[in-house]
């Protein structure tokens, strides 16, 4: 681990300010990711900002009817607040897909939100990443690349993004409320997270300074015909990280489908989701299957994999058709025991 600088921010503006004085500095919330990749020489941050001190641990409803919950939220209050267990289960069920009890009583939103990829060539400074190091190359492109991208990679990185919530997040349409120098600005979910291109290691829209300090969830949270569908090696936190997770959210009336949100993980550098396709489907019985197919079909037409993860395409296929096939059956259902961490593998 490398020599750095440590401050306590004393507000949000404090924060930014800090940050931006500091050339590459690093804001610290639980550090369940940072802390191990200082430790890894991954990363390498001149400046620690803690802001765990923050007045951002809230959980407050919108006047739209929504909730904004605050940046340093943990994973596990949120999971377990009865509004969001109620209003947003879809949400609930995929931050307990994911990670240990220990860690979602520690991670927070915002640090859910930016946490950096596992791919084993970017956590690994013996081995070349343009991510970690750009320029270096991409040894996953001909190496062990399993785990990684079959959409909106480049020639220069097919990591993956491991977060579950943020799975969920895409599918509800979320906003995020950034504070930076310029003052506070709103930011659609989507538009958080960047494709590699030709620039790996800027993973998101943030300006270096940038803070989230809220996620904001809109008043549709999915709560009768949802399912939060995570295909993994093994039911355990040692293969916690998806090889395809699915969110999916509908609001059917009179057996057709009026609204539809469905965001595949594993899969891309970001949540990836496709409302060109889903607007394919808007009309239809929810048991038209045949649609459903020809909607799975259009979400992977782009697939590009490589060697080593050909079977994701199908396997994403395939978990697509089944998430609506749970999604339309269960109303209204309880927590699974699969997210309640009651692990029967």
């Amino acid at each position: 681990m490398n020599r750095f600088s440590y401050a306590r921010a004393q507000s949000v503006a404090d924060a930014v300010r800090l940050h931006h004085a500091t050339p590459d500095a690093e804001f610290l919330a639980s550090g369940t990711n940072l802390v191990d990749l200082m430790r890894e020489n991954v990363m390498r941050p001149t400046a620690i900002i803690d802001i765990t001190r923050l007045p951002l641990r809230d959980i407050e409803a919108t006047p739209e009817g929504g909730l904004r919950i605050g940046a340093l939220v943990t994973n596990s209050a949120l999971a377990w607040d009865a509004r969001v267990s109620e209003r947003y289960p879809l949400l609930a069920e995929a931050i307990l897909a994911g990670a240990s009890a220990q860690i979602r009583n520690a991670a927070t939103v915002g640090g859910n939100l930016l946490q950096r990829t596992r791919c084993l060539y970017f956590c690994d400074t013996a081995t070349c990443c343009n991510k970690r190091a750009p320029g270096s190359g991409c040894g996953a492109l001909d190496g062990v690349n399993r785990m990684h991208a079959i959409l909106g990679a480049s020639a220069r990185c097919i990591a993956t993004h491991p977060s579950d919530m943020c799975v969920a997040l895409e599918a509800l349409d979320a906003t995020l409320h950034v504070a930076g120098r310029r003052g506070m600005r709103a930011l659609p979910f989507d538009a958080l997270h960047r494709l590699p291109g030709h620039t790996p290691h800027r993973e998101t829209t943030l300006a270096d300074e940038e803070l989230i300090t809220a996620v904001e969830l809109p008043h549709e949270g999915y709560a009768r015909h949802f399912t939060y569908l995570k295909l993994r090696d093994r039911q355990s936190y040692a293969f916690a990280f998806a090889l395809v997770p699915v969110a999916l959210g509908l609001r059917i009336e009179d057996g057709v489908m009026h609204t539809l949100a469905c965001a595949l993980g594993g899969v891309a550098h970001r949540p990836w989701r496709d409302r060109e396709a889903e607007a394919l489907l808007i009309g239809r019985a929810a048991d038209d299957t045949r649609a459903i197919a020809r909607y799975a079909d259009a979400m992977l037409a782009q697939a590009d994999p490589r060697p080593g993860n050909g079977f994701k395409v199908d396997l994403a296929r395939h978990a697509i058709v089944r998430a609506f096939e749970l999604a339309r059956a269960h109303e209204s259902r309880p927590l699974s025991a699969q997210a309640r961490g009651e692990d029967s593998a």
